[in-house]
């Protein structure tokens, strides 16, 4: 079935379309009392170092701080050191997740040394300020801080942004990036260091209040996989109360931005039973229709984020591959 018709097939029962494995690793959590209905973002790296990927000997660590607007903020780079100090690599900024409102710096962390050996690929990890007391537009303007510091900082990072100057992120982080493209795609600060690919996992694109009209038959999950586990509409309404964006405006909602043609490579990820599915399918549409090359994966009988909360089983693992995949498919690498 083609993607674009997930979005408006008729509704399901979700108990019998939910990935087994999944549906038994929510029913012990929720025997167990480990929260499934409201994830503990701070344990999520614990579970997934499952032994050490690589050492210090294959990558450098280097942490800088940004002065931002009424602060600064930490990014946290992991650098390939296979290659020696003349080597010069891609680089990714990745933004976390976690509904602008949780979720730190830690929460990519393993992830992201691991894609700095495997891929040979310069991270930039920002630890953006989060609402409720940082609301919109700082966890925006936080990051489009970093983006700047890196491109900025090539020779720091042995980044060659002509191999790849990608950002990417999950859910919030998604969201963020998107926002970023455009900016980047429309600033001249960015003229000869463009972004050349933008990861888009999960993503909110546009806030429930503000679809289009003629593309609001299409937003059917926000009501459809409302009460699935772990990150439920309930949990999404909070976050957006304390986050604070004006529905209307497309630095929070960038479906909203009158024109996508332009922006870089997109690498999506969509999940059936996500409150935020028909963001990613809808955008996904839109992009292609603008011209964009666009590169969508979608997952049957998962939600949102689980494999972040469930990271041994097997629909995880698979969603982890398909990312180190996708990246090599922004980096024109596949096969390699």
């Amino acid at each position: 079935m083609p993607f674009c018709e997930l979005a408006r097939r008729p509704p399901y029962n979700i108990f019998t379309t939910m990935d087994p494995e999944l549906a038994a690793a929510i029913a012990s959590s929720r025997a167990t009392g480990s929260g499934a209905q409201d994830p503990d973002y701070r344990n999520i790296p614990r579970s997934l170092r499952r032994g050490c990927y690589g050492s210090h000997t294959d990558y450098k660590v280097h942490e800088q701080t940004i002065p931002v607007d009424g602060g600064d903020i930490r990014v946290r780079c992991f650098i390939p050191a296979a290659g020696g100090e003349s080597a010069t690599y891609p680089v990714l900024l990745n933004i976390h997740g976690g509904g602008f409102c949780v979720g730190s710096i830690e929460l990519d962390d393993y992830i992201l040394r691991q894609l700095c050996v495997k891929l040979e690929l310069t991270t930039v990890n920002v630890e953006y300020r989060l609402a409720p007391e940082h609301p919109f537009p700082t966890p925006l303007n936080d990051c489009l801080a970093a983006l700047k510091w890196t491109a900025e900082n090539p020779s720091l990072l042995q980044a060659d942004l002509a191999k790849g100057f990608i950002v990417g992120g999950h859910s919030a982080g998604a969201n963020i990036s998107a926002v970023l493209a455009h900016i980047a795609r429309d600033d001249p600060f960015f003229e000869g260091r463009r972004l050349t690919g933008q990861i888009l996992r999960d993503p909110s694109v546009c806030h429930p209040d503000a679809y289009p009209e003629h593309l609001r038959s299409e937003f059917r999950s926000m009501e459809e996989n409302k009460d699935v586990p772990p990150v439920t509409r309930s949990i999404m309404e909070k976050l957006r109360r304390w986050h604070n964006a004006p529905p209307q405006d497309p630095r929070y909602s960038p479906l909203l931005y009158p024109s996508h043609s332009g922006l870089p490579r997109t690498y999506m990820q969509a999940m059936e039973l996500d409150p935020l599915r028909d963001d990613a399918l809808v955008y996904a549409k839109v992009l292609r229709e603008a011209g964009v090359d666009v590169k969508l994966d979608f997952y049957r009988g998962v939600s949102h984020g689980f494999h972040y909360n469930w990271p041994a089983i097997k629909a995880s693992e698979r969603v982890r591959a398909d990312f180190v995949a996708g990246i090599r498919w922004l980096l024109n690498r596949e096969g390699k």
